[in-house]
């Protein structure tokens, strides 16, 4: 079973390298504060503008989709999901090298 990572009719079209934060939610189908949790737990990749203001990188978006699918359809707690996403991280890593080998 496949799942978009997001819905383009939420994405801005004249897309930036960074969205701010409620461009960002509304991308990702998310409120705000749940998107500052994300980031406090290290989810979410945050950058600081030149002005100080924060920008979410566009491709955190795929990043929140895979955290709503663990959470939604695993329920999987946040703490659960970071755990899950280093080791996707670590396997697409290995798979990488052994793709190299090959």
């Amino acid at each position: 079973m496949t799942f978009p990572l997001v819905l383009a009719a939420r994405l801005p079209r004249d897309l930036p390298r960074d969205l701010p934060l409620n461009a960002f939610a509304d991308a990702a189908g998310l409120h705000p504060d749940l998107v500052a949790r994300l980031v406090a737990l290290g989810l979410v990749e945050v950058t600081v503008g030149p002005t100080g203001a924060p920008g979410f990188p566009v491709r955190e978006l795929a990043t929140v989709a895979r955290i709503r699918r663990l959470h939604d359809d695993l329920t999987l707690n946040y703490a659960a999901v970071g755990v899950v996403l280093d080791l996707l991280d670590r396997i697409d890593e290995l798979e990488d090298r052994l793709a190299r080998r090959a």
